[in-house]
């Protein structure tokens, strides 16, 4: 077994969106916003459109979804590496659900990671299906989140 590691992230969030009145009101600023780490491209941030943010930049929601939709593919990947299923594609159409509480607050109450996987073999298609399981097991960022994360794979052989 493998000694555990520790790793850590760094990244820095900026807002952008004082609009010359900062706070004042709820209305009275933008949600805008830089996500930044040494080295990568910037991030432009801010709320849910349903929240007063901009529809054309990220939000936290859909960053959220799209790191466990990352981790489940990278899992994936390594799992059936090591397995010997070869993957000639992969795509995920992921789909979240968060529910707003009374007090403002709001929490994910699940996920669904609908990945649909192109293998280069028949043989290879009923373990593609069941790596997702092992994947699931070892995704870092599906074993930090407090609700359920589903799978609904698909897969398909090249060229069939």
């Amino acid at each position: 077994m493998a000694s555990a590691r520790k790793h850590q992230y760094e990244t820095e969030v900026v807002w952008t969106g004082n609009l010359g009145t900062g706070t004042t009101s709820y209305r009275s600023y933008s949600r805008g916003h830089r996500v930044s780490a040494v080295g990568l491209p910037t991030i432009l941030g801010s709320a849910d459109r349903t929240f007063h943010g901009d529809a054309e930049r990220w939000n936290p929601e859909q960053l959220l979804l799209a790191a466990l939709s990352q981790c489940h593919l990278l899992s994936y990947l390594h799992v059936c590496a090591l397995a010997g299923v070869v993957v000639t594609g992969y795509t995920d159409r992921a789909a979240g659900t968060m529910q707003e509480t009374g007090d403002g607050g709001g929490r994910f109450t699940g996920v669904v990671l609908r990945p649909s996987v192109e293998v280069a073999s028949p043989e290879m298609t009923e373990k593609a299906l069941s790596l997702h399981q092992d994947a699931h097991r070892i995704c870092f960022i599906a074993n930090s989140v407090n609700f359920p994360v589903r799978h609904e794979p698909s897969v398909d052989v090249a060229g069939g």
